[in-house]
């Protein structure tokens, strides 16, 4: 008797009708003989509906009580689940994160989950129920309400599956699966049957939005199969897991690209110990994440120094940096909120020469100027004006010929 447990998000659970259409299709996994433990979301729009109440009340919410206020969202949804599966005739139990318990940190609105108290959830299993717990939330030690923050409903759905040592983590989403790149920029990208954990850990900190990094974390840590599916269409989707061995034989798994990056540059700084810091040092105090970091250093002593920043970020970093710029008698402050970043992943890399060069030259022939390069053991990315976005990616997946299982490229 398998054990899964099935991740169900806003849009997938969005009006009562999809969440029939979720029950059913709960309720054939339970008919085949499989314990079955579904993790949904709020339902679509009600999140935002709920933040917007709360900024009727204060401009800055009380976190506490905006915990206990987004809360009630998931607790909404496993209400109407579990009714949906008991008038199919399919015993059903809906838990919040308190009741369950998911014992997490203190941090409100961002809590990490320390604990999972899994006794009432075997106990329905083995009764015969299907189990329905709330996402994005937990419990403090104190016995206050905690969300996780983004992409929390992933979590949660990771969490329980390490939990209850499940044999698959099914997460429905509006895609049947990770693509070698987004469709609606190259309409030939193929769905994956597998990507490692290290891949998708790498798509999404780079942009692909399929997954959240945190329950890719959680997942890989304690050796969780993630499968993502689609709640509308069948299909297999894409398993991420640690089976290197038996993954198709690529060198490079997809292509990620990221719209929201800025970069910026002061040039002529002292080339002396601890400037990095200097720049960098009030840029960070502000909660400002620094992505990819180039320093030239000139014949006169001097240095440029450039790093980009996420575009929301811009404005802010920016005048900061000038800032930094007069202190340290700088050249000037200069920087470009037009740029994107595009990177190659894929750990048949690690083993192969010459994909960076191929890289490079596909940009090349388009007439695609690089303005920066970073590396890592499994991908490969580069900063390029935005208005190459498109060109760049299908150009790639060409060369790659990513749109064909086995990727046959000789380099």
């Amino acid at each position: 008797m398998a054990v899964y447990v099935f991740k169900f998000g806003g849009t997938s659970v969005g009006s009562t009708e999809r969440i029939k259409a979720v029950a059913d299709k709960v309720k054939q996994a339970h008919d085949q003989g499989h314990q079955i433990v579904v993790v949904v979301s709020a339902m679509s729009g009600e999140t935002n509906r709920l933040i917007g109440l709360a900024k009727q009340m204060q401009v800055q919410p009380n976190e506490r009580e905006m915990d206990v206020l987004l809360s009630t969202g998931e607790q909404v949804t496993v209400a109407l689940l579990s009714m949906a599966l008991h008038e199919m005739g399919c015993p059903a139990c809906s838990y919040t994160g308190s009741q369950v318990k998911i014992l997490t940190d203190n941090s409100h609105t961002k809590a990490r989950i320390q604990e999972i108290d899994d006794k009432k959830i075997r106990a329905d299993l083995m009764a015969g129920k299907v189990v329905v717990v709330a996402g994005f939330q937990g419990v403090d030690a104190a016995g206050n309400i905690t969300t996780l923050g983004r992409g929390g409903s992933d979590t949660t759905a990771v969490a329980l599956a390490a939990a209850l040592n499940a044999d698959e983590c099914h997460i429905y989403t509006d895609v049947d699966g990770v693509y070698t790149t987004d469709p609606r920029v190259e309409p030939k990208a193929r769905r994956l049957n597998k990507i490692t954990f290290e891949e998708m850990l790498e798509m999404a900190s780079l942009g692909s939005k399929v997954l959240q990094i945190r329950a890719v974390e959680f997942a890989g840590k304690y050796n969780v199969a993630l499968r993502v599916l689609s709640s509308f269409e069948g299909g297999e989707g894409t398993l991420i897991t640690y089976e290197e061995s038996e993954m198709e034989k690529a060198l490079i798994s997809g292509i990620a690209f990221n719209r929201d990056e800025a970069k910026l540059t002061i040039t002529g700084v002292p080339d002396v110990p601890g400037i990095a810091s200097k720049i960098l040092g009030p840029i960070a105090e502000l909660n400002i994440e620094v992505d990819m970091i180039i320093q030239n250093v000139a014949e006169d002593a001097t240095t440029d120094f450039t790093f980009t920043v996420h575009r929301n970020d811009f404005l802010k970093a920016k005048e900061i940096l000038q800032k930094v710029s007069k202190e340290l008698h700088a050249r000037e402050v200069t920087g470009d909120d037009n740029i994107v970043k595009i990177s190659i992943v894929g750990v048949g890399m690690r083993s192969h020469a010459g994909i960076a060069s191929t890289m490079f030259k596909v940009l090349a022939d388009e007439a695609i100027n690089i303005i920066m390069i970073s590396t890592s053991e499994i991908k490969i990315s580069v900063v390029v004006d935005e208005k190459y976005l498109e060109l760049a990616v299908r150009s790639l997946h060409a060369t790659f010929n990513l749109e064909q299982e086995g990727y046959p490229l000789t380099l």
